[in-house]
């Protein structure tokens, strides 16, 4: 007996010491530092802008078609890649408020997926949401009227369950929206040369430069990869020739967190955020941009200088167990700015932007609306696409609350509105939360409360979305669906619907 009970404490130890292994092993291998280790020798791509065609109606159409590739992610390895337009990554679309635009998306691909315009405010049935599936060999056509201030959107695809799987093999691009109160300022406009466009992406490639579409064994938010891109271009560096420069950020990852800042410290000025211009330049050294976000920044050079954009370890309010898995610890190099020797000198950047007329009060919000994030879910449901979760009637300014009631990082998005944040993690918004969103991190145990009005585009058939952007937590049901009603039907929250594709 003395003899199986010692051998049995033996096996009890033998196994805790494997697991303690195994964890530390883990452990340890959780964290990314690429400082310092970049040689940055390939040229920045910059996305081509496309141009439009105009037709008898007078509207810009815009033709993207999705297609397989191939593509060097990585120096001396080539990698099966989607893009638009191109083998990996699309265009940037550019148009004006009061344009009215027809995208027509035909899909090449072998499999379904759609097109969703993120940040752009458009009638459901153009939003490219999982109801606008477009299958292989179809075209989609949406059109819609371009209806809201300048800003930096982006497009991505939407398909229920697969959105983190498209994005990752390389379906993103930009959408600039232009008007004519940022056009009177004294910006940096010239795309590509002074105002520069910055989709930053991680991956993780096999050995023979295959995706690699795993993801740890401990994983809270899903596929994190060890390499950056921007722009589809790895440790690139850009030459400058202006003294004042315009970064276009887009944070268009799966996953992962950013904390964007310079590797000397340098102070930059905020200009915009997700939904446009903020009303004057806000200093700051670190920018924290989670999935889905954008901020505009304009950076001062000196004549002959070097800069590392740099992203430092993100705050995400997580216990250290949960971070360390989540991001928390990575540090990654991610872009070389040179300067010539000799620098344009356009003057000296505004004081002042742009005021926003259009933002909403919450003094006449008619509603509080709560939203509580869960582990993958939504006030305890997960998605389903044949219910409606809520009914928002057009004309109506709300409040929304959201709180993330667990320990894992989380973020929120709201289709078709842009929305001002009134209080976050109890107490006033950030100067980085200071101008109009449409994605929001929402840290563990904290809630966050915005104001928002939902305009026009009533129709009680198709629904907009709202979910985690963190798109293994979007493709596991952590998403709703909203439909905007003018108050003559009978739908109520909860209820049952099949929209349909248009």
């Amino acid at each position: 007996m003395r003899a199986v009970l010692v051998a049995a404490l033996a096996a009890v130890a033998a196994c805790t010491a494997a697991v303690v292994g195994i964890g530390a092993a883990l452990w340890l291998g959780a964290d990314v530092d690429t400082v310092g280790d970049r040689r940055f020798e390939r040229k920045l791509r910059i996305p081509p802008l496309l141009e439009p065609r105009v037709d008898r109606e007078g509207r810009k159409v815009f033709d993207l078609g999705l297609r397989e590739g191939r593509t060097e992610l990585l120096p001396g390895t080539t990698t099966a890649t989607w893009g638009v337009n191109g083998p990996h990554l699309g265009p940037t679309l550019r148009a004006a408020r009061g344009d009215t635009v027809q995208i027509r998306v035909t899909n090449s691909l072998p499999e379904a997926t759609t097109l969703h315009w993120h940040g752009m405010h458009l009638p459901a049935a153009a939003d490219g949401g999982p109801h606008q599936r477009i299958e292989p060999r179809d075209t989609w056509s949406p059109s819609w009227t371009i209806d809201q201030p300048a800003a930096t959107l982006w497009y991505h695809p939407h398909l229920m369950g697969e959105t983190a799987d498209h994005v990752y093999r390389g379906l993103a691009g930009l959408f600039l929206i232009d008007d004519p109160q940022a056009n009177g300022l004294a910006l940096p406009s010239a795309y590509g040369v002074d105002d520069i466009p910055l989709i930053i992406q991680d991956t993780r490639l096999e050995d023979d430069g295959r995706l690699d579409f795993g993801q740890g064994v401990i994983s809270p938010i899903g596929r994190l990869g060890d390499e950056i891109l921007i722009n589809g271009t790895h440790a690139p560096y850009l030459d400058l020739g202006h003294r004042l420069v315009r970064l276009r950020l887009l944070n268009a990852s799966t996953a992962r967190i950013y904390n964007i800042g310079f590797a000397d410290g340098r102070r930059f000025h905020l200009i915009a955020t997700d939904g446009g211009l903020l009303d004057s330049p806000e200093p700051m050294t670190r920018i924290q941009l989670s999935v889905g976000e954008r901020a505009e920044i304009l950076v001062d050079f000196e004549p002959g200088e070097r800069a590392v954009l740099r992203s430092f370890e993100p705050e995400l309010g997580t216990n250290a167990f949960e971070g360390r898995f989540s991001g928390a610890d990575d540090t990654f190099d991610l872009l070389e700015l040179r300067a010539a020797e000799q620098l344009e000198d356009a003057g000296a950047r505004p004081r002042t932007l742009v005021r926003q007329p259009e933002t909403p009060d919450p003094d006449q919000s008619r509603r509080v609306r709560r939203f509580e994030l869960g582990s993958r879910d939504i006030n305890g449901l997960k998605m389903d696409m044949r219910r409606i979760d809520d009914v928002v009637r057009v004309g109506d300014t709300e409040i929304w609350e959201v709180e993330n009631t667990t320990g894992t990082p989380h973020n929120f998005h709201v289709h078709d509105v842009r929305f001002r944040v009134i209080q976050y993690a109890g107490g006033p918004p950030p100067p980085a939360l200071s101008g109009l969103k449409d994605t929001v991190y929402v840290p563990p145990g904290e809630m966050v409360r915005f104001v928002t009005s939902f305009e026009d585009y009533s129709d009680p058939d198709t629904p907009y979305m709202f979910h985690c952007h963190i798109l293994e937590h979007e493709d596991r049901g952590m998403m709703g669906q909203l439909v905007v009603t003018d108050g003559s039907g009978s739908l109520e929250h909860g209820s049952h619907a099949d929209p349909m594709s248009p």
